[in-house]
């Protein structure tokens, strides 16, 4: 394996760091979980996207669904997380890291009577805000409605395929 093919061509380095510092609130949630935006697509130049997710005890995640144009990945900061890895439900822990490449089925969700905490990663990024911040709305209308706002997330739930 190598390194892929530099995209940066100069020779003394630029300045272009990004510093986000921690805010006191979360960016969104529903549904008993807060999320916060670290790194949006935006500020990566679509390399990627870094969401940070606290979820209440007996919180509801996602449902069992795939992404055809980006990876996910998972990473617990803190407590237990039920993670679907397209074949059966494990248990994710502090330290614990769940890759889930384009295509891959997955689910998660906190079972536990305690509070988790972990990271999502996105690649390359996408715009997921939208999604997040309105996915409950749309679970509320149509069938059909949501099954579009999900299309256009990138988000192919199982138990809609058919719709």
């Amino acid at each position: 394996m190598s390194y892929p093919e530099p995209r940066y061509l100069g020779d003394s380095g630029q300045v272009s760091a990004l510093f986000r510092p921690a805010r006191p609130q979360p960016d969104t949630g529903w549904s008993g979980t807060d999320i916060s935006y670290v790194a949006k697509q935006e500020h990566t130049n679509g390399e990627f996207g870094l969401y940070k997710l606290d979820m209440g005890p007996k919180a509801m995640g996602a449902t069992e669904h795939f992404h055809r144009t980006i990876s996910e990945s998972f990473y617990v900061l803190s407590g237990e997380i039920r993670l679907y890895n397209g074949e059966r439900w494990v248990t994710g822990g502090r330290g614990d890291f769940l890759y889930v490449p384009a295509g891959g089925l997955h689910a998660f969700q906190n079972d536990s009577d305690e509070p988790v905490s972990l990271l999502l990663l996105f690649t390359p990024g996408a715009p997921r805000e939208e999604y997040f911040e309105k996915a409950a709305e749309y679970a509320q209308r149509s069938r059909e409605e949501l099954k579009a706002f999900r299309v256009r997330h990138d988000q192919y739930n199982t138990d809609m395929l058919d719709v």
